[in-house]
């Protein structure tokens, strides 16, 4: 194994860290291991704080492999509240407003989710790495400055309603999709044709690509794994 010429590694990334922050540990144990200051590292493929799941990192000449693996068809388990929601879409930021939920059904679900299959159009979250003018709008935000972000056409292959509970008003669904979906957003717009409103309290990205969440290496562990690595220098 050699990181300085170039490795894609996959992690299971925890909750409640970010997706630098995953890569700046992992690169710091891998410098650490080969002696260096800093191995050239890079992710594809962001993934909320509060998200867990495949995260592709990739080390040395690897990093330009990065662009061609952010296109890769991604895979989610998402667990979305109805009956409410909040500024981030997710459980970020406190509930900021309540829906009537009585006439939610599994069937009304179910049909509305099919009119999110195939090409639609998605405003991002303001709350999101999304650049305006060179600023991050979760940065202006923050500031308290309004923010106004224009819809980014995207593919979703596949959603799949794998759970529903009635008495909580939680919803489970699958998701196949490609580059640049943010399913925080997905659950907005379904809660909002669903006249519930809904914010995401769980997700799991559970496949890149080819690659599913069994075959990566537990963020917590990694030291471990690179302990048992043939390391060239």
């Amino acid at each position: 194994m050699n990181f300085n010429e170039g490795e894609i590694i996959y992690i299971n990334k925890p909750y409640r860290l970010s997706s630098f922050g995953a890569l700046a540990h992992i690169r710091y144990l891998i410098s650490q291991k080969l002696g260096v200051k800093r191995v050239k590292t890079g992710h594809a493929g962001t993934l909320d704080p509060l998200a867990t799941g495949v995260l592709i990192l990739c080390t040395g000449r690897a990093t330009k492999q990065i662009e061609s693996l952010q296109r890769h068809t991604k895979e989610y388990i998402a667990t979305l509240q109805l009956g409410a929601t909040t500024a981030s879409y997710d459980m970020e930021h406190p509930v900021n407003a309540v829906f009537p939920t009585n006439h939610i059904t599994r069937e009304l679900i179910e049909e509305t989710l099919k009119q999110f299959v195939g090409i639609i159009e998605q405003v991002p979250p303001s709350y999101s790495a999304c650049k305006i003018n060179g600023d991050r709008a979760y940065d202006l935000r923050r500031k308290g400055k309004k923010v106004e972000l224009k819809p980014k056409t995207l593919q979703i292959d596949e959603i799949e309603l794998t759970a529903f509970d009635r008495m909580s008003m939680q919803m489970s669904i699958r998701v196949v999709c490609g580059k640049g979906t943010y399913i925080r957003a997905l659950a907005r717009d379904i809660g909002r044709v669903l006249g519930s409103g809904a914010y995401l309290t769980s997700l799991c990205r559970t496949r890149v690509g080819d690659v599913r969440l069994t075959q990566c290496i537990d963020y917590d562990r990694f030291q471990e794994w690179l302990d048992r690595q043939n390391i060239e220098q």
